[in-house]
């Protein structure tokens, strides 16, 4: 094995490794299920690495940093449904706001002959996590704007508002060039640790960890781009269920199951409604960071409807509202399924073209197709998802399920 191919596949074990480690049976203990997920992680890495050739791994990589992104996404969603039934369908608001701030604080105002074709409000230049910070911010002072006089509204009207301002957001950032650029790409959106792949190392780094970084080109960036995004999940998988499992996700819940008895036991209904949609919000934003630093370049287009909500739905309906394991899954069995179907839809495409030459062009809308019926499917046949809601109780300050 070459130094490069170490290095990725010590890289990718880290994923799999959060994987395995939540696969893996509770009952075998923390530190034997840790010990054990890491050499299933390492061992499957290295098999990996070596069988598949560079531009599978390369695919496969790619795959599961969008994965990362959509997998935060839908835990911000699941917030907000899953633990308070808010029918929320403006996901591709928070989620915009978040790519085009982080963007906007990281990036430099251009000068030269760039600033003829490239406007922005402003450029701080600010570091990586200042800018996910601001994300986050700003998806949150959105939530908190909108979601005083839209979340005393019923189910079917509150998702006509959020919709509204879902379009209100795109249609800003389409039209205002002097905000991000307008319907033209904000480009040259830093790429977090990026200096790990360049020659030399980044010089901050002590001497042995640079050594360990030395054999990466800069090809190999998504190896460490992926790391950041599973880090990212983590951290709020982590933080989201020691939320849910705290009285405040006691009161979320009982605030689903019936507004009037909780309001009834003193509880501010309209108070909980807003926090639960706010922190959905910024975890949304934190999606939106990830994925501008992720694409380098960003435009209104990659938040269409479609791709910045309704698969964030179909996500979440998948594995399974009101279970954070779930929607983790199905963000990454989701968007298997949407990668997979364009490369059927390319199979079929010899078919359609001998049934009508016109059915070729159209191949795209078959995956949406396929998408719906299959959306249909799970709520006829599935409506708790792969992975169902947890059920469990609180006794002192553990959980027990």
């Amino acid at each position: 094995m070459t130094g490069a191919a170490l290095v990725k596949s010590l890289l990718l074990a880290l994923p799999l490794w959060f994987v395995a480690a939540r696969m893996l049976p509770a009952r075998i203990g923390a530190f034997a299920r840790a010990a054990l997920g890491l050499f299933l992680a390492v061992a499957a890495a290295t098999g990996v690495t070596l069988l598949l050739p560079p531009g599978q791994m390369s695919y496969l990589v790619s795959f599961a940093i969008v994965g990362s992104i959509y997998a935060v996404l839908t835990l911000g969603l699941n917030v907000q449904w899953g633990y308070t039934g808010l029918f929320n369908i403006g996901v591709a608001a928070f989620f915009s706001l978040g790519a085009f701030t982080s963007a906007l604080v990281t990036t430099r105002m251009p000068t030269g002959a760039a600033a003829a074709f490239s406007e922005q409000a402003f450029g701080l230049g600010a570091p990586f996590l200042v800018g996910v910070v601001a994300a986050g911010a700003a998806a949150g002072v959105l939530a908190l704007l909108v979601g005083g006089p839209t979340l005393r509204l019923r189910e079917d009207y509150l998702a006509i508002a959020t919709i509204g301002i879902a379009e209100l957001v795109r249609l800003v950032f389409q039209n205002e060039r002097w905000l991000a650029n307008g319907p033209q790409p904000l480009r040259g959106i830093p790429q977090p640790l990026a200096c790990l792949v360049r020659d030399p190392v980044c010089s901050w780094l002590p001497a042995p960890v640079a050594a360990f970084f030395e054999p990466l080109a800069p090809r190999d960036y998504p190896y460490v781009y992926l790391v950041i995004a599973t880090l990212f999940v983590i951290v709020v998988f982590v933080v989201l269920e020691r939320a849910i499992r705290s009285p405040w996700g006691r009161l979320l819940r009982a605030v689903r199951e019936d507004e009037a008895a909780a309001a009834m036991n003193g509880k501010d209904v309209a108070r909980v409604r807003l926090q639960a949609f706010t922190v959905g919000a910024v975890v949304m934003g934190l999606g939106g960071a990830l994925y501008a630093h992720y694409m380098v370049a960003i435009d209104y287009t990659h938040f269409d409807a479609l791709y910045a909500t309704f698969l964030v739905w179909v996500m979440l309906m998948l594995g399974g509202s009101g279970n954070h394991r779930g929607a983790i899954l199905g963000a990454f069995v989701i968007w298997g399924v949407w990668t997979g179907a364009a490369y059927a839809v390319d199979l079929v495409r010899p078919l359609l073209a001998a049934i009508s030459s016109d059915l070729p062009a159209r191949g795209p809308y078959l995956r949406l197709l396929f998408i719906s019926l299959l959306m249909l499917l799970i709520l006829l046949y599935r409506p708790k998802g792969l992975v169902g809601e947890e059920r469990f109780v609180s006794r002192d300050s553990s959980d027990t399920r």
